[in-house]
């Protein structure tokens, strides 16, 4: 039986405004006691069918309507139930047929099939979040579709990784997941970044349910969850947004729709049904899943307005990006006061993490894309060059405290022949996994939250294969579990001392050497009120025998951890010279590629 209804105008006022920011609670299709109501945003369609299991995929039984003057295809079917698969069959105004999914689908086929699937997802209970940049963050970046997979290199489900991928997560000390985008995408190979599905969780991994309840245990063992989230671009598949209604809808038309970098279509951002569909979404993944944040993918190339992001400074963004930004920010600001919002920002634009009110762009995090290259830049060199780059390791905090700041070490790093995060480094195999836990230990002690992909925490060799499982076995070796174990020792010690975790000012940082170029040493302390780390790194494979370092106080300094050798456990201040402008010092044995952490006396 069809039942055909109009829409609420009211609603369709602030779409077209682009202030609508629960559309996905009127569009598409929405089970109601009497069926099932599909309604659809074609307006350049000449006709619209639905197509379904619930009419064996008939192309002509079911026309939708469209009122005079407006722009959306409703149809109420009481045929229609939760688990039918549908697609909307659109014929253009050129006379094409088009078979689309719904843009507004709750759930779909897995990939390589394509229908939208009608689904029926109970309300939530609200969940009050706090957020706090005092608190610490150490997030464990994971592609769901290959942290690990079963022996046939079948997925791991929702559920089968809330048993096994939090549990490990806890255990390790991380506070946060990151995953990369959950929407529905036709291509492993994309990693979730040209989707087809915005509102619907990918079916790879089991349904939309089930992505709740791995949600809610994560929550319940204390671990914060962050989605990455693309605004920017869309693929451009024949049954998703590209072109939808045979015209360009979801993006601009001409050239600007086109995203050489990405072979995608960009986003029309300046119009109010794209905004209310964009915001929509944000909020839909923030409220109907309560992820804790996002991490918003290509924020330069938002800024920047063009098809291609071609440099870091931009000074005067896009009109178009900059106003979504804001009103992105300031919404989710308001609506889920808690979440955390994160920046993918490769910019040098100012002022990313200041409140909109203060002239900024509303971000919570900016990624520190700049600490990252210079890092790597530096770490992957022979020692014998790194004397004349020394630099990379001092001129990140002449910058450090301008923006609040995540050091990531993700994805983007270790692919596409840029090798895994140990494979980078010189020397030979047990050079390399020094090296390791000196970057990691670095990272850890300098002033930013922290973001490291799945993988580097145990030294996965080889680059990171979206298309099977970490190398798990690994863990079988020595080697690798002693990386393992110094990465969760990090990460217990990076939440026990708020100086490493309280972070945002220059107040919390001091160089003790800085200009050490020749034997490439570097020393400093991270601060809090009466609490005071010092941190020594030798970035050459030389020892460096009692290495005196000036400190502030008269005592003994405790060694909390080191990244290899023998340790003394202690060392007691003494008093015959001064060094780095204090009258005592402690003398350590700075081993060949590595770092230690201590504790100033109390």
């Amino acid at each position: 039986m069809i039942l055909y209804e109009g829409g609420d105008s009211f609603k369709e006022y602030l779409f077209f405004e682009g202030k609508e920011i629960d559309a996905y609670r009127r569009m598409g299709a929405i089970v109601k006691e009497q069926g099932v109501r599909f309604t659809l945003w074609a307006p350049n369609a000449r006709e619209v069918y639905l197509v379904g299991d619930f009419n064996e995929w008939n192309p002509w039984s079911h026309p939708m309507k469209c009122e005079q003057d407006k722009e959306f295809w409703t149809i109420s079917l009481s045929e229609a139930k939760v688990g039918d698969r549908y697609k909307y069959r659109v014929i253009t105004r050129r006379g094409e047929e088009l078979y689309k999914s719904d843009p507004y689908a709750r759930f779909s086929e897995k990939a390589p099939n394509t229908a939208s699937i009608i689904v029926d997802l109970p309300p939530t209970k609200e969940r009050i979040t706090s957020f706090d940049y005092y608190q610490p963050m150490t997030i464990y970046e994971v592609n769901l579709s290959s942290w690990r997979r079963h022996e046939d290199n079948r997925y791991y489900t929702y559920r089968e990784l809330a048993n096994s991928l939090l549990p490990y997560v806890k255990e390790m000390g991380f506070t946060h997941i990151e995953l990369m985008p959950l929407g529905e995408h036709p291509y492993d190979g994309s990693w979730g970044y040209q989707q087809t599905g915005y509102f619907s969780p990918t079916s790879r991994f089991g349904s939309p349910e089930d992505l709740r309840y791995f949600i809610h245990k994560a929550h319940n063992m204390g671990i914060g969850l962050i989605l990455d989230w693309v605004p920017y671009h869309f693929v451009k598949d024949a049954h998703g947004l590209a072109n939808f209604d045979g015209d360009p809808l979801y993006e601009y038309s001409g050239e600007k729709g086109e995203n050489p970098h990405w072979q995608t279509k960009n986003f029309n951002l300046g119009w109010g049904p794209i905004r209310s569909f964009l915001y929509s979404n944000a909020l839909y993944w923030l409220k109907e899943f309560q992820f804790d944040g996002l991490r918003i993918d290509a924020v330069a190339y938002l800024l920047s307005g063009e098809g291609i992001f071609t440099g870091s400074n931009i000074r005067e963004a896009d009109p178009v990006g900059l106003a979504f930004i804001k009103e992105l920010t300031q919404l989710i600001r308001k609506e889920v006061p808690g979440a955390i919002l994160i920046a993918e920002d490769s910019s040098s634009f100012p002022n990313v993490t200041k409140p909109v009110e203060e002239g900024g762009l509303g971000f919570h995090f900016k990624w520190n894309m700049g600490w990252m290259h210079d890092t790597l830049g530096y770490i992957t060199l022979d020692p014998i060059y790194r004397k004349d780059n020394h630099k990379n390791l001092t001129f990140p905090l002449m910058y450090g405290f301008n923006e609040h700041y995540i050091l990531p070490f993700s994805h983007d790093e270790v692919v596409h022949g840029k090798k895994s995060l140990i494979n980078k480094l010189p020397g030979n195999y047990e050079d390399k996994g020094y090296g390791l836990k000196q970057l990691l230990l670095y990272q850890y002690t300098q002033p930013g939250k922290k973001l490291l992909f799945m993988g580097g925490e145990f030294g996965q060799w080889i680059e990171w294969n979206e298309w099977q499982g970490l190398d798990w076995l690994l863990l079988e070796y020595p080697y690798h579990q002693e990386i393992l174990e110094f990465v969760k020792t990090l990460n217990h010690l990076y939440q026990k001392y708020p100086a490493l975790y309280k972070d945002c000012g220059y107040e919390n940082f001091h160089w003790v050497e800085h200009e050490n170029h020749q034997e490439s040493i570097i020393i400093y302390e991270r601060i809090h009120n009466e609490e005071v780390l010092v941190v020594a790194f030798n970035f050459t494979p030389v020892e460096r025998k009692n290495y005196p370092i000036g400190v502030r106080k008269n005592g003994v300094y405790r060694e909390l951890l080191r990244t290899h050798g023998p340790g003394m456990g202690n060392y007691k201040t003494k008093n015959d010279f001064s060094i780095h402008g204090r009258d005592q010092y402690i003398t350590i044995d700075l081993p060949g590629y590595g770092g230690i952490l201590l504790e100033e006396p109390k």
